[in-house]
């Protein structure tokens, strides 16, 4: 049953790394749990435990994805994608910042993968359509990519693992939130000054201010229905109405888990009114959801979970917190930047899906004070979200986000992306940790201690 456990985890990780001919990565993720189920690390009576850990993180993450394939009904991406050109104002700098400022507010809204998923295409679009060279594409698409997967740490829910996470250690998105919205957003602060010194040579000094002719490529995941518009001043007004109710929804889920209501609720209900609202407009029925909607995400997560539970009670966790103890037992400076650290490296030699979820699992039971857990567990998130960076086979998201790159005909290849992450991953993957620490200790030591 141990080596049976064992050997499924390895080899379903190998296969989602490796994709053979491009196979989702639900169905080895599925053929894997089918295996620890069958070996008895894993009963039956574990998958009602499973589901409902997943649940909520799955209903609220569906619903999110659902409003941006709305969105894109709407031609907002593409609106966006002309707005950028415009504001940058010929600037390739200022483009540069615009770019990584639309990559982090696009994971805030929605989540880090929609954010790979639906951006890439658009800037590669908007970058091809500028007549951009090679290597002057790279700085804004790798730089979007870092960003945007890094940006799923501020918020919980901008990320299916960290909502499932949250789940295990029982801590609300709210208080999440509070204790990590300043570190997280100053490690991400950090990480786009570096990566803009980095780049700063490469920059394209001028871009075009006007693009025209703009057209989602056939790759792209959601295949808009584009909506027409009366004058260019009515469509910025409606764009900006839609922009402002997402950003309601969004706010709406901090408000419900502050009154300790499911935040899926609140996510399904925004996501039916904007169905609601394109239908008015449109005259497109929700039933397009059924086909758009990838629903192989629930099954991926549920999938992994069950692996997971399988190495859990196997004894792996036992293990882990024999090792794992020293660090967060000593002081809680130690226990951020180790425990982080520690995540890195699981989660790029792993893949931070499992990594996050073993590591949760692990601090659950070694019994800390309610302080210890809440930093190891944000650290673990900061080094599952942002030090997973490190290898491109460190997150799902980055390895989706080197096909579509090279989909769209640019070529960056492993080493050119490892030459840029090592020199900015893991200063800001410290800075992070180390101002987690110094946040959460000055504005909740007493209140978490009580």
């Amino acid at each position: 049953m141990v080596w049976l456990t064992i050997v499924s985890f390895l080899l379903t990780l190998g296969f989602i790394l490796w994709r053979p001919r491009g196979i989702n990565e639900a169905i080895p993720a599925t053929i894997g749990a089918a295996i620890v189920l069958l070996s008895g690390s894993v009963t039956f009576s574990d998958l009602g435990i499973i589901a409902e850990t997943i649940s909520g993180a799955a209903i609220t993450i569906m619903a999110t994805i659902v409003m941006a394939i709305v969105l894109e009904s709407f031609g907002f991406f593409n609106w966006v994608a002309e707005k950028l050109a415009e504001k940058a104002k010929g600037s390739g700098i200022r483009l540069f910042w615009y770019v990584n400022l639309l990559c982090f507010l696009m994971t805030l809204f929605f989540n880090n993968d929609g954010s790979i998923l639906i951006t890439t295409p658009i800037l590669v679009m908007l970058l091809n359509n500028m007549g951009l060279k090679n290597h002057q594409k790279i700085p804004y698409l790798l730089s979007g990519a870092l960003i945007a997967t890094a940006s799923s740490a501020p918020i919980g829910v901008s990320n299916i693992v960290n909502l499932i996470a949250l789940k295990i250690v029982h801590m609300s998105l709210y208080l999440h939130t509070a204790m990590m919205f300043v570190p997280a957003t100053l490690g991400l602060l950090l990480l786009t000054w570096l990566l803009f010194l980095r780049f700063k040579k490469v920059l394209p000094k001028t871009v075009p201010t006007k693009v025209t002719g703009l057209s989602l490529p056939s790759y792209h995941p959601l295949k808009p229905t584009s909506m027409k518009h009366t004058s260019e001043k009515d469509r910025s007004r409606f764009m900006r109405n839609v922009l402002l109710f997402v950003f309601a929804v969004r706010v709406s889920l901090f408000v419900a888990s502050f009154l300790s209501i499911p935040v899926s609720i609140m996510a399904v209900f925004g996501s039916l009114v904007l169905l609601g609202w394109r239908w008015a407009y449109l005259k497109i029925p929700p039933t397009d959801m059924i086909k758009k909607t990838p629903w192989y995400i629930i099954i991926f997560a549920f999938s992994m979970y069950v692996i997971i539970y399988g190495l859990n009670d196997i004894g792996l966790t036992d293990w882990l917190i024999q090792f794992m103890r020293p660090m967060v037992s000593g002081s809680l400076l130690h226990a951020s930047v180790l425990m982080g650290v520690l995540l890195s490296v699981l989660s790029n030699i792993f893949n931070n899906h499992p990594a996050l979820m073993v590591g949760t699992l692990t601090l659950t039971n070694m019994n800390l004070d309610l302080l210890s857990l809440k930093i190891a567990y944000l650290a673990n998130v900061i080094g599952s979200d942002m030090g997973s960076l490190l290898l491109p086979m460190g997150t799902l998201a980055t390895l989706m986000w080197m096909h579509i790159v090279r989909k769209g005909k640019v070529m960056i290849s492993w080493w050119q992306y490892i030459k840029i992450t090592m020199v900015v991953i893991p200063p800001a993957t410290l800075f992070t940790l180390v101002i987690l620490y110094y946040w959460v200790s000055w504005l909740f030591a007493g209140t978490l201690r009580g």
